[in-house]
């Protein structure tokens, strides 16, 4: 169901830094009502939005532009660019955040306008779920850790805005103004996590991790189909790039075979795992080589 799905990658960052850049403004109206730090910390988030949202684009974009002489396997890693762009972003905004609820902690302000300010808040939060929504599913179908990353930022932002509506209403109506200050580094150090994570998965990204269980089981159930002409399938190694999914076997077939039976066998199972989304490297050997 997933893979036919029919919004792409870039159609659906497209309608993310739209989103952003409307979240943002009515986040950003919602400090300028009320005055809080804790909203201002929010809009600052939003605005981390924009940014992400639009490197991604680019770098889905650039990720899926076809292999060439320079790039043999493709540019699929550019994505993971993004998410570290991204949590790099984010961890300047943390700093900002932080700069200014020091300075209002230590100046404290009325709160004004609370119940309008808060309302566009959570407008622009159900905008951020309901994007953040789509995005994981266009992110499953293709395979794109990019629109994954900006949809985990966009699921991160609901819960920030939520935290910070508590604590901004209850610092208005308890008439306790540092606690809006302290929403606000809370808010920080939440992004800074998020970051952190962000950053992490970028590295993990870039160091060729094998794939997943289920990926193994698809081209293990092709190899099981053209196993019965004799042939066996040994040493396979995957890894993944992106939304591009490398796969690499040792095919050892009778010793009678000639290499033409052999060459066809193996160029059968490549397009096999080509129609499934998977580029496979085949070697041929004769059956029981290397088994000492």
């Amino acid at each position: 169901m997933h893979r036919r799905l029919s919004i792409t990658p870039q159609q659906a960052l497209r309608l993310s830094l739209a989103a952003a850049f409307a979240t943002m403004g009515l986040k950003a109206l919602a400090w300028y009502l009320t005055g809080s730090v804790g909203y201002l910390s929010d809009a600052l988030e939003s605005l981390v939005n924009v940014a992400g949202a639009g490197f991604a684009l680019a770098m889905v974009s650039y990720a899926r532009r076809p292999a060439d002489r320079g790039h043999p396997f493709g540019h699929g890693k550019a994505e993971y660019f993004s998410s570290a762009f991204e949590g790099a972003l984010i961890a300047m905004a943390a700093g900002m955040i932080i700069w200014v609820a020091v300075e209002r902690w230590l100046n404290p302000r009325e709160l004004e306008q609370l119940g309008g300010g808060t309302l566009i808040i959570i407008v622009a939060s159900g905008i951020n779920a309901g994007v953040a929504w789509l995005l994981f599913r266009v992110a499953k179908a293709h395979h794109s850790p990019a629109v994954e990353a900006d949809a985990r930022h966009l699921l991160t932002d609901v819960w920030t805005s939520a935290g910070v509506i508590v604590g901004v209403l209850l610092a208005g109506w308890s008439g306790l103004y540092w606690l809006d200050p302290l929403v606000a580094i809370a808010v920080a150090l939440h992004i800074l996590y998020h970051g952190w994570h962000l950053l992490a998965k970028s590295t993990g990204g870039l160091m060729d991790h094998a794939l997943d269980g289920e990926d193994i089981a698809a081209i293990e159930a092709v190899f099981a189909r053209y196993s019965e002409r004799g042939c066996r399938f040994v040493r396979l190694r995957t890894r993944a790039a992106g939304a591009r999914k490398f796969a690499q076997v040792a095919v050892q077939v009778p010793g009678d075979w000639s290499v033409e039976e052999g060459h066809a066998l193996a160029d059968a199972v490549e397009q096999a795992l080509r129609a499934q989304g998977y580029y496979l490297v085949t070697h041929l050997e004769p059956l029981g080589a290397h088994e000492s």
